[in-house]
This record gives structure tokens, sequence and C-alpha cells, in this order.
């Protein structure tokens, strides 16, 4: 697929985004969620190498497709890895499967109820890396704590101008400012950032769009004006710590937003399954989240 058709196929194709970004510090948990210990690696190297491991079986499972897999978020390590004797982007592409990029660096200690993104130094050459291997986009993540009109007016502007920057590559962003839906103040959070994302989107450069990746709102419908926004590509959601029951019940109350869900997609997966098995399990997580996306 070339850009033009990638563009074509996540604007307008039914389906969802598996987030398989796992990096750093939550590769251990989503290592355990599959099973493997932390007694069977002894380094960094073999921790990413067993998750690389993981994400391969998945990309690769026959259910794993572009029929109802849109896209997928990659770690950068598992962008430059195999699976199949392929690329990983040329992997997803071949299979119908649209590649995004995270390129955040993590975040930054909580200030102001909020976590902006650590700097992310060598940007513009990681994404030009990423574009020439067949990458469409990109997804970086802030997180949002308490109702603070400054904190989140802050998140908001650093994400889009990093945006900026992603476009100026000639990649298409995902801004993810996620609000934690532990919050006590969450509802009042969503109205915060949709309003702060609304004015952000006035400033989009030229006639770009972006994407954007949200908690499910506490109020369904809270972000249809997002939704339905002419500088928004589309808008996916996270699962945010909800099983995937749950947020698949959550999600399908908020028509036109669709999944983009790590743990809700991954948490019937071990690594013990037989071929048959680990495709069946994940056959089913896909059937539900495809529907819940779908409404």
């Amino acid at each position: 697929m070339n850009y033009a058709e990638m563009l074509e196929k996540v604007a307008t194709a039914s389906g969802f985004i598996a987030a398989l970004d796992q990096s750093g510090g939550s590769t251990p948990k989503a290592l355990r969620g599959y099973g493997v210990e932390e007694d069977a690696y002894t380094n960094e190297e073999e921790m990413f190498a067993l998750i690389h491991d993981m994400r391969t079986r998945i990309i690769t499972a026959p259910s794993f497709s572009g029929d109802k897999v849109l896209g997928a978020i990659l770690f950068e390590r598992t962008m430059d890895g195999d699976a199949g004797g392929k690329t990983v982007p040329t992997a997803l592409q071949d299979r119908g499967v649209v590649p995004f990029l995270k390129v955040d660096k993590g975040l930054e200690d909580e200030a102001d109820g909020v976590q902006l993104m650590k700097p992310i130094a060598g940007l513009d050459q990681l994404l030009q890396r990423a574009k020439a291997k067949g990458v469409f986009g990109t997804k970086k993540r802030s997180v949002i704590n308490q109702a603070s009109p400054s904190g989140i007016a802050a998140i908001v502007k650093q994400q889009f101008e990093v945006a900026e920057q992603i476009l100026a590559n000639g990649l298409m962003p995902i801004i993810e400012p996620e609000v934690n839906i532990k919050s006590a103040d969450r509802a009042q959070s969503d109205l915060i950032l949709r309003d702060e994302i609304l004015k952000a989107l006035n400033n989009v450069s030229g006639d770009h769009k972006v994407m954007l990746k949200l908690s499910i709102p506490a109020e369904a419908g809270t972000f249809d004006g997002l939704i339905n926004h002419p500088r928004v590509l589309r808008v996916v959601a996270l699962s945010g710590g909800y099983a995937r029951p749950e947020a698949c019940a959550e999600l399908a109350k908020n028509k036109g937003m669709i999944a983009s869900f790590s743990r809700a997609l991954l948490e019937d997966l071990r690594h013990k399954m037989t071929a048959d098995e680990f495709d069946a399990a994940l056959a089913s997580a896909i059937d539900e989240i495809y529907a819940a996306s779908a409404t």
C-alpha cells in the first residue's frame, strides 16, 4: 500500500487499530500477561527478544489481517525487526494492515495534574527512517490525572506542536492525551480536553488532518464534535485499563469512535498455547473489538 491507499483505508474502512507498542517499563507487565515471568530473561535484550516473538506471533497469525484490523502501532524495536522473513512494516502492509510507530520517549513526572511527554531527541531522523520503511503514522502519549485547565492546555499545546513536526515529515500523527479513567474528576477532564483540542484543530497547518487517540469518555457522546471535525481523520479509543468486555461495551456507546486497544486485545493470549489455540483466542478478541468499533 502506498501512502494514499493507507490514508483512504484509515479514514474510511471498518475495523480497529491494534496497539502493539509496549516498551521499556511496560514490557515486563505485557510479558507476565502472556505467561512469561521475569525469571525467563536475564537482561533487556532477552526481554525485548521475547516481546518481539509475541508480537511476531500476533502479526503472522491467520486471524490478524486487514479485514478487521486497520492498523497496528509498533514500538521502534518492533519496526526494526522482522516477522515471517519480512520487515515488520512490510509484513503488516502485505496483510492489509497499516503500520504506525510509537515515537514518544515516556512521560515527565506529574505537574499541574498532568504528565507531559519527555523531549523526543532525534525525532526528525526517526520519522524519516520510519517513512522509508513504509510506516504511515505515529503515536505519542501524554496523561491527564486531574481536571486542571492549565495542565490540560499544556498537554494539548505540546501534542499539537509535535504533531506539526510529524506532519512536516510526511507522516500522520496520532495525538494521545490519555485521561486517567480512575481520576475522580474524569468527566470534567474530558470536557476541558475536548474544548482545548477543538481550539487547537483550528490552527493545524495547511490542509492537514490529524488523528486522536482518547480515553473512552465518562459521558457517551462527549467527543462527537471531535469525531465529526473536518481536521480529524479518525478518533480511536484506548482501553485505559478496562478489561475487554467492559472496554467494548463502553466504546460501543460512542458512535464513530473505533478501538486502539492493547491489553484488552492481548489479555487472553498465552505463550504456551498451540498455534490453533492462539489464533482462536486472538480471533475471538478481534471479532469482539471489531463489533464494538463498528457501532
